[in-house]
């Protein structure tokens, strides 16, 4: 356990106590606390950490409080917006959310003996003074943008309370932007590689799966989630994920080759909140779980052939109304014979329908793209499922978006995107979806549909007309949309999903009017999306050219021959002719012929991007099969 003591520690300063007076007096009161940070979230999803000295910070509050700190286009990810030439960045706080301790457990303040800590700011970029930009910008202005619509669609469309449990717009007080997220991380000792096949065995037994914890790990969780709960976070629970093997103990007593998934769960918040939250939970986990000598990693597919880590998040709306009740807009005031309110129906079918610009957002690199295979409960197709029937809610854990319920509690009722992993920018997932979802309420309500209506609606055949929804997809399906249906049959109903990243950020290209939806009171735009889009791009290249192909070309190389000629059979020199030929084709070059991986990287140094992603699924291919044929070759060696 770490040796503080946890209760003398400051973990917050929460949204109500953010006056100058008040947060001077909270530091004053706590010494350990020695640098302030404004965290600000570029377009590219990754956050500023600046270390201003405490007495600094103290000496000028109201001066940063107001106008932040300072920094350049070359400090974050802003392409096209804040450029070398144009590069004025400021950084100012939002004093609208919590403000959370980042401790070092590795640097105790010498006088109270606690670690040190930094008091993170979450903050708004602003660039030349004027144009906020940003994720996090970007969400805050999305729920704006989604409260004040609703709230004109509720009021123009009243109809819509004869499904919810509210009399009419004039009872609601405000309406409550709820969002939640879940954390699934691999945790290993560093240096240690469990058997790809000895994991999959483990998984498809199911023998890690909800076990109980040992050794180190055990100790590491028990101590993150008592630490969260210090942070106010309401933590649900902690438990071992799908994937991983049994630890060794070793001589001395301790564990060894350590390596397994775990998840943790905490209850919702505001939408914004939610991000800011698990932003610094991700730091707490692997800050905790690296004193006990732990690697942790929330790469979306960090073992081939194994579960990976997912991040479901979960969505909401809820009016608090002027008596104090608070009631869920999504849930029916019938849920016995229904499903959803239209307002639910509607935000759900907006998802769906434009989930083809949602996934750029996403699913922005090509380890997320890794992980939405079939075969690992991580979902691939666009579509939903309702239940079986609304009596009966049944969740179907093979689908995009499942609408999570409980009959006999109303403020249960969400949405679980099931696609998004730890890596995703929850800012922009959460932003794209409500700027989503808001498109299909005011679809919904405009036209004047019921619950009956929608239903229908979402569960359309394929061919089938409607009013919103695309006449050749599906949108609902209660089967395993996995075994249920051939992989032409989900491209057919469901739409193709993207294998590459610049498959997936075509759909900018492919479906401009959709985009419109982003654009709404300027939410997004027209050079936010083309930063964004820049970025992801530059990210997919420059990690292809210098990171995936030389990888790949050090796999290669590690397919090395393994038999003797002189004591060797038939089977060993025909699987070695086999992955003689694949190495060939991708990493020897020829007077005549350049081999796949040096094709890619003269595509991409080109600019021709379409060529390097179609070459790039060639690639993952021939890596597959060589993979899986250089197991069978060793397996037969003596």
């Amino acid at each position: 356990m770490l040796k503080y003591d946890l209760d003398k520690m400051l973990y917050v300063i929460p949204a109500d106590k953010h006056s100058p007076e008040e947060v001077s007096g909270i530091l004053k009161e706590h010494p350990e606390v020695k640098f302030v940070s404004l965290v600000g979230i570029d377009i590219g999803g990754h956050d500023t950490d600046e270390k201003i000295p405490v007495e600094e910070f103290l000496g000028n509050i109201e001066k940063f409080m107001k106008h932040g700190v300072q920094t350049d286009g070359s400090s974050v990810v802003l392409p096209k917006i804040a450029e070398l030439n144009n590069a004025k960045v400021d950084i100012i706080p939002d004093a609208k959310v919590n403000w959370f301790v980042d401790h070092n457990f590795n640097y105790p303040d010498q006088k109270t003996g606690l670690p040190v800590g930094t008091l993170r700011i979450p903050s708004s970029l602003v660039h030349n003074d004027s144009a906020r930009v940003g994720s996090r910008v970007i969400l805050r202005d999305a729920i704006h943008n989604f409260k004040k619509d609703l709230m004109q669609l509720l009021r123009a469309n009243p109809y819509v309370f004869e499904y919810l449990d509210a009399d009419s717009v004039d009872d609601i007080d405000q309406l409550v932007i709820t969002a939640a997220t879940e954390l699934e991380f691999w945790v290993k000792t560093p240096d240690d590689d469990a058997d790809r096949e000895q994991l999959s065995t483990a998984q498809m037994l199911k023998e890690q799966y909800w076990k109980r914890t040992t050794g180190t790990v055990r100790t590491a969780l028990e101590e993150v989630m008592l630490v969260l709960q210090k942070y106010g976070f309401d933590m649900e629970m902690g438990h071992k994920e799908v994937g991983g093997v049994k630890a060794n103990l070793s001589n001395s007593g301790s564990y060894d080759h350590v390596m397994e998934q775990l998840e943790i769960d905490w209850k919702y918040s505001t939408a914004v909140q939610a991000a800011d939250n698990e932003n610094q939970i991700k730091y707490v986990v692997r800050d905790i779980f690296r004193t006990y000598g732990l690697d942790v990693t929330f790469m979306a597919k960090p073992v081939e052939g194994v579960a990976g880590n997912g991040e479901h998040t979960h969505m909401g709306v809820a009016a608090k109304l002027k008596d104090g009740r608070m009631i869920n807009l999504f849930a029916p005031s019938d849920p016995e014979n229904e499903f959803m309110s239209p307002v639910g129906f509607g935000a759900l079918m907006g998802i769906l329908k434009n989930y083809d610009v949602i996934n750029p957002f996403v699913s922005a690199t090509n380890d997320s793209l890794n992980r939405l295979k079939p075969g690992y409960e991580a979902p691939v197709c666009t579509v939903t499922s309702l239940g079986h029937s609304a009596k009966l809610p049944s969740r179907n854990r093979t689908v995009l978006v499942g609408l999570v319920r409980e009959v006999g509690n109303q403020m249960a009722t969400r949405f679980e995107l099931r696609a998004p992993n730890p890596k995703s920018n929850t800012y922009l997932v959460l932003a794209a979806s409500y700027m989503a979802m808001l498109d299909g309420i005011k679809e919904a309500l405009e036209n004047g549909k019921t619950p009956a209506d929608l239903e229908k609606s979402i569960s359309k055949d394929y061919g089938e007309e409607d009013f919103y929804l695309d006449t050749d997809r599906i949108y609902r399906s209660e089967k395993n949309v996995f075994d249920e249906y051939t992989e032409e049959e989900r491209s057919r109903y469901f739409g193709r999903a993207p294998r590459t990243v610049w498959e997936n950020i075509q759909a900018f290209e492919d479906y401009p009017e959709k985009l419109d939806i982003f654009r709404r009171d300027d939410v997004m735009s027209d050079i936010a999306l083309a930063s964004y889009k820049e970025a992801i791009r530059a990210q997919w290249a420059t990690e292809l050219h210098d990171r995936i192909i030389p990888d790949t070309m050090d796999f290669v190389r590690a397919c090395c021959k393994a038999h003797d000629d002189l004591d060797c059979v038939d089977y060993d020199r025909y699987y070695w002719g086999k992955i003689q030929k694949l190495r060939n084709e991708l990493g020897r070059d020829t007077l005549d012929e350049f081999c796949l991986l040096t094709r890619i990287k003269r595509a991409l140094d080109r600019g021709e991007y379409d060529q390097a992603s179609a070459m790039q699924i060639e690639m993952q291919q021939k890596v597959a099969e060589l993979t899986d044929l250089y197991i069978t070759y060793k397996k037969n060696l003596l």
